[in-house]
């Protein structure tokens, strides 16, 4: 990059990214490209090092919800403008056609959108379909466009189970599945557990991946999912993921009856801690759906941290833990991920009763 560092520009438009300075943002970022910067590297090295970086200060109470939602939206912007071509400027070389998407309910697009654009500044062809495409949607889309391959993304483990069924399809009508983003792992465990064919850390590696080539599968009937993952026919996953809405107003209830705060909650911080109680049963059926333990306990330190940056003890996580326990008592698996949780809060004790005292 000539005459600016990535590290100084990342720095300069941060500061503006964070104090929601559009204008500023997208001035530095075309003086960089005026100065000769490569926009792989814009786009690898600094916009999604400043993504990163806007997730932390959200997670550390110093970006309220509504900046890091604006901050985002500028970053995409950045994107927006890297990826427009210069008049002019000389085709890349063509390789082959790609597809680009996040599973269902995947609303995390721009990891997606920074591996299209550095694909198509590898001379990829890439169809790009945005947030939350149910696998239905997908596999039409593939009978259209004979892509090469599938480029599978999602951030929130908690999607797992629909990035499964969209590799199975995708699969079954022989196009190759290549997953990344934060759900699949950090070493893309997940990825392997649910038969992707490739898995790769970010858009770079994305791009050598395909590269060197993934392997076309032949047609074959859909999978199920208990094919890949025998423990599901213990039918755990399904029995929570179904009685969803009863665990968590259940738990609201035995909180509100045993700790005499929660009843003084006003509106919003009635819908906070519902908010709280939702993702730690989709984190808890995430959790049972790849029959690993780091899962959930991995989501626990997590929130734990969220809630003490924001004056909320993390321990007032273990009740939530122990009224849920009490909820799946007959469940062996769900009560060994929420005692590992509670062991994972600091409770040396293991399970505690809905009121927090050690049993």
């Amino acid at each position: 990059m000539t005459g600016v560092t990535p590290d100084a520009l990342r720095d300069d438009l941060w500061k503006a990214v964070a104090d929601g300075d559009e204008g500023t943002a997208l001035a530095l970022v075309r003086r960089a490209l005026s100065s000769g910067a490569d926009p792989e590297t814009l786009l690898v090295d600094v916009v999604a090092g400043i993504q990163r970086r806007i997730g932390a200060a959200w997670a550390a109470d110093r970006l309220s919800v509504a900046q890091e939602h604006a901050a985002t939206a500028i970053n995409d912007r950045v994107v927006t403008l890297l990826a427009t071509p210069d008049e002019g400027a000389k085709p890349s070389p063509r390789r082959g056609r790609v597809v680009v998407a996040c599973v269902e309910g995947e609303w995390h697009a721009l990891p997606a959108r920074l591996v299209t654009e550095v694909l198509r500044l590898r001379g990829w062809r890439v169809g790009f379909l945005g947030a939350r495409t149910p696998a239905r949607h997908l596999v039409n889309h593939l009978h259209r466009s004979a892509a090469d391959a599938v480029l599978l993304s999602s951030s929130l483990p908690t999607r797992l189970p629909a990035a499964h069924a969209a590799v199975t399809a995708c699969q079954a009508v022989g196009t190759p599945v290549l997953a990344g983003g934060a759900a699949f792992g950090p070493d893309g465990r997940y990825a392997r557990l649910l038969g992707a064919d490739g898995w790769a850390p970010g858009a770079r590696e994305a791009a050598d991946v395909l590269a060197a080539g993934l392997e076309r599968p032949g047609n074959a009937a859909v999978r199920h999912p208990v094919d890949d993952l025998p423990h599901l026919a213990d039918q755990e996953y399904a029995l929570v993921t179904r009685a969803r809405s009863r665990l968590v107003g259940q738990t609201f209830a035995d909180l509100s009856e045993r700790i005499p705060a929660v009843r003084r909650y006003d509106d919003e911080q009635r819908e906070r801690t519902a908010e709280v109680l939702a993702h730690t049963v989709d984190f808890l059926a995430a959790a049972l759906y790849v029959d690993d333990t780091d899962l959930f306990t991995g989501f626990l330190t997590w929130t734990a941290e969220i809630l003490t940056a924001r004056g909320v003890p993390g321990p007032s996580l273990l009740p939530v833990l122990a009224s849920l326990g009490e909820q799946v008592h007959d469940f062996p698996r769900a009560r060994r991920l929420l005692d590992d949780g509670a062991l994972a809060l600091g409770d040396p004790t293991g399970p505690v009763t809905a009121d927090g005292s050690s049993r």
